[in-house]
């Protein structure tokens, strides 16, 4: 009996995989724009990002790949064992794709294969932009095929993000590197982590017409940090000094218009000039300690000043370089600030913040956190009209204020393994088909998803080399050898 039921098994198997190899790779289009198809299990080539050729030469993306089982018919064993009677049920791959560049012309049962890098790159040729391009790094699912993006699309608010360990900082520097090399866009970096200190310093092995490139471009890469990093008290707005003091306008409303009205007569230089001005200012910034941090410029340059140079293609503020929590969040809001004050000027800078989850949070938790991310709201609202752009990078976007989250019209997505982290990116990024959102969980180091007006297409890329040296590494785990 067991004999029997053993050779029923093997012919069924071998039924089923010959069923199951007949089925042909078709798709059909009712629209010309999205695609559906079905393919044999084995072997199964096509993966959700993948690029595959309808018919002659149409170039189609997957989008969504299924398992799908149906049944084919019922055998009859003409014995008493347990298979006498058997539905055989046949296993497809099933999915969806959208066509890249369809001319809406519907078309039914073409044949489907994956497409080769080459047959990628003659499309890619085809919908390359008449304006700069940035070489990012790798296609992923088509092998030495470098993806170029446009740079034009920097004119649109762009969201980074991914995980601790995902390369976010790596290929936020990548980015940077190639928009100095390739372009004459002015950067603005508000840098948390000291990451990007070293922007302007070339990593050894860097090939030769690229390093004489780039050193050039690097001549105006200014990087205010330490002592080199100072503000001065007449710089703030009134909002930005009574938030430094902690001051509110109606609770506290003498303190307040004194400030204001002295600063408008006397304009002192820093905190501890208050002491020979007002003594009841100067003992709340003894109070709050706000006296002693080292941030203000006492006589010397302000770093905001930098801001207005034209000869300044690129400024770092290293935030991460001043010692308090405070003393970061009053530059990072000088800083947005003065850009934002300057707007009249619509002179295109794009304005980098990095950890953006602590300089304008979901929720800020201080006066001066406060101010800064309606700056940052402001700019992301209003700013493109004035040739402000925002490059926010974080790693959990739903600690980043919703309202500038929700103004990015670009997105270049790294792991994300928190389930509530990618529920929140496919609410808001609803532009990019959500199966290819859930990729990112799956994601290894230094791949992403990019999307939106940078990419001609929502592209799967693995971040290549950087150029310049990186500010910050992680603690090395010499503590786990054995």
């Amino acid at each position: 009996m067991e004999a029997t039921l053993a050779a029923h098994l093997a012919d069924y198997r071998a039924l089923r995989r010959e069923l199951e190899s007949s089925i042909l790779p078709i798709a059909t289009s009712v629209d010309g724009r999205r695609f559906t198809f079905q393919a044999p299990l084995e072997p199964l080539e096509l993966r959700v990002g993948g690029y595959v050729l309808l018919g002659d030469d149409q170039l189609g993306q997957v989008t969504s790949l299924d398992l799908t089982t149906f049944d084919a018919g019922e055998l009859g064993w003409n014995d008493d064992s347990a298979m006498s009677k058997t539905t055989v049920r046949i296993r497809v791959a099933t999915g969806a794709g959208m066509l890249l560049g369809g001319d809406g012309t519907p078309f039914h049962d073409a044949r489907l294969r994956p497409a080769t890098p080459e047959e990628v790159v003659s499309w890619l040729r085809t919908t390359a932009p008449p304006r700069a391009v940035l070489g990012v790094g790798e296609l992923i699912y088509a092998p030495g095929l470098v993806h170029a993006l446009d740079a034009g699309g920097f004119n649109r608010h762009t969201f980074l993000c991914g995980q601790s360990g995902s390369g976010k900082t790596y290929a936020l520097g990548v980015l940077l590197e190639r928009l100095l090399l390739e372009t004459s866009l002015r950067i603005v970096v508000l840098d948390p982590n000291s990451d990007y200190v070293r922007l302007g310093e070339l990593r050894p092995g860097v090939a030769a017409d690229v390093a004489d490139r780039y050193e050039a471009a690097a001549r105006g890469i200014a990087v205010h940090s330490g002592e080199r990093l100072r503000v001065r008290l007449p710089e703030l707005d009134t909002a930005g000094r009574a938030a430094a003091l902690q001051l509110d306008p109606i609770r506290d409303r003498e303190e307040y218009a004194a400030l204001a009205a002295l600063l408008e007569e006397v304009r002192p230089d820093a905190i501890a000039d208050l002491a020979n001005i007002d003594p009841a200012l100067a003992r709340r910034a003894r109070n709050l300690g706000v006296h002693a941090w080292g941030v203000w410029a006492r006589g010397a340059a302000s770093s905001l000043d930098s801001l207005e140079d034209p000869d300044s293609r690129c400024t770092v503020i290293d935030l991460g370089s001043l010692p308090t929590r405070e003393e970061q969040a009053l530059v990072a809001e000088a800083v947005l600030e003065r850009l934002w004050s300057l707007r009249a000027r619509r002179e295109p800078v794009l304005i980098v913040i990095d950890e953006a989850h602590n300089v304008c949070p979901a929720l800020p938790e201080d006066p001066l956190t406060a101010l800064a991310t309606m700056h940052a709201v402001r700019i992301a609202a209003e700013g493109r009209k004035f040739g402000l752009y925002l490059l926010t990078a974080t790693q959990r976007p739903q600690k980043v204020h919703p309202n500038v989250v929700s103004q990015c019209d670009n997105v270049v997505l790294m792991r994300l393994n928190s389930a509530a982290d990618l529920d929140y990116a496919r609410e808001v990024f609803s532009f990019v088909p959500a199966s290819l959102l859930e990729r990112a969980s799956t994601f290894g180091l230094g791949e992403a998803l990019i999307a939106g007006k940078l990419s001609s297409h929502p592209a799967f890329v693995r971040v290549g080399p950087r150029i310049a040296q990186e500010g910050g590494a992680d603690v090395p785990t010499t503590w786990a050898q054995p």
